[in-house]
């Protein structure tokens, strides 16, 4: 259930409550793709963080271990340690991304899988079984992620495919949140979004998916190579199509001016590799912008990576030592600036939901929005 608490111009503050908790909104889910964080961080370790929902892939986990055996062990909360929600993406943009071959069909795409070539094939209702069978707080509708640019044509027959894949979706879940072996019940399910960057197929869709009144609704193939110009001007265009009463999630996105310029057109929620992958290669997200550890100017630095920051990594450890780690090629250098990483995610989040509560929204946007996309 969603819940508006205030509005400073687009941007919303609320809380979205789910079986497994209430999420403080705007939030960013950390994504742990297989049921980790790449760099070495467990589910304590996200509590330590401040992490409010965790994000899992339903592609890679069917693929490996499978489904079944998550669900013959009780869930994915169960398999991980996290007790939070956890997200499930649908594996519709794995199979578009990763399939060396595939086939779409009305039914549904038949792939091969990237990690052993078998053969796979994922429709709406596999993708809702495999999510039921993970347990997860919220599961993602199947869709097709179309490549950006694409001809107007294929990507109006993909929106239109898209939906008739969303209403069976629907079907699907309620079906097994019926069933007596289901593992979560209260499962919730949000529709997708779609029609690249042309404006009418994205309203039309827009329209199509409010009026099946689904849990929430994401903004997807965005964040694709686009400039960044084109994604705020699509977002703009679908926010007043997207039903006020519902939460909204931009899927991949972003940085942290990104998710600054998201939230002030009325997102809530987001997701992104981008802070774990780039804390792996040394690139750290800082109040004064982006810093690259393995430059040579930090190997006498004493100081913290951030000295504004609370995290664990910042604490304790300085940036010459965590240098001297990536130099040596130690594994506690990825779990250090992944921390970091991540703790600056979501406290960017919550200082974006402080701002709101106390009416200071564009002013927290207005001096953070380019700095900390700037690179030092």
């Amino acid at each position: 259930m969603y819940r508006l608490i205030l509005k400073e111009g687009n941007a919303r503050r609320a809380e979205f409550t789910t079986v497994h908790g209430t999420v403080q909104t705007p939030a960013f889910m950390n994504v742990a793709t297989c049921g980790a964080i790449k760099g070495g961080l467990s589910a304590g370790d996200l509590e330590n963080i401040n992490c409010q929902v965790m994000l899992s892939n339903t592609y890679h986990l069917h693929v490996r271990p499978g489904d079944e055996l998550i669900k013959e062990l009780g869930g994915l909360h169960k398999f991980t340690g996290w007790n939070g929600p956890i997200l499930t993406d649908s594996g519709g943009f794995q199979v578009f991304s990763l399939a060396s071959l595939r086939k779409i069909k009305e039914e549904g795409v038949y792939f091969q899988s990237h990690v052993d070539g078998r053969h796979i094939f994922m429709g709406p209702e596999e993708s809702m079984r495999i999510q039921s069978n993970l347990g997860s707080t919220i599961a993602m509708a199947f869709d097709e992620c179309v490549e950006n640019p694409a001809e107007y044509k294929y990507a109006k027959s993909s929106c239109d495919r898209t939906f008739r894949w969303l209403e069976r979706c629907k079907a699907e879940m309620e079906r097994l949140n019926s069933l007596p072996g289901t593992i979560n019940k209260n499962q919730m399910l949000f529709g997708i979004n779609q029609g690249c960057t042309y404006e009418d197929l994205r309203i039309e869709n827009m329209k199509q998916i409010a009026s099946l009144d689904l849990d929430g609704y994401a903004i997807g193939g965005l964040a694709v190579g686009e400039p960044k110009e084109e994604m705020y001007r699509v977002i703009s265009a679908v926010e007043p199509y997207m039903p006020a009463g519902k939460i909204r999630y931009l899927m991949g996105v972003g940085t942290p001016g990104n998710i600054l310029e998201a939230v002030s057109r009325g997102v809530d929620l987001f997701d992104c590799v981008m802070p774990s992958r780039n804390a792996r290669h040394g690139h750290m997200f800082t109040k004064k912008g982006i810093i690259n550890l393995n430059n040579n100017k930090y190997e006498k630095d004493l100081s913290p990576v951030d000295e504004e920051c609370g995290c664990p990594t910042c604490r304790r450890y300085s940036r010459a030592y965590i240098r001297h780690l990536f130099k040596c090629k130690e594994v506690l250098a990825l779990r250090l600036c992944v921390t970091h990483n991540l703790w600056f995610y979501n406290n960017l989040m919550s200082e974006i939901r402080q701002a709101l509560d106390n009416g200071e929204f564009k002013n927290y946007h207005d001096k953070y929005v380019d700095i900390l996309d700037t690179r030092i």
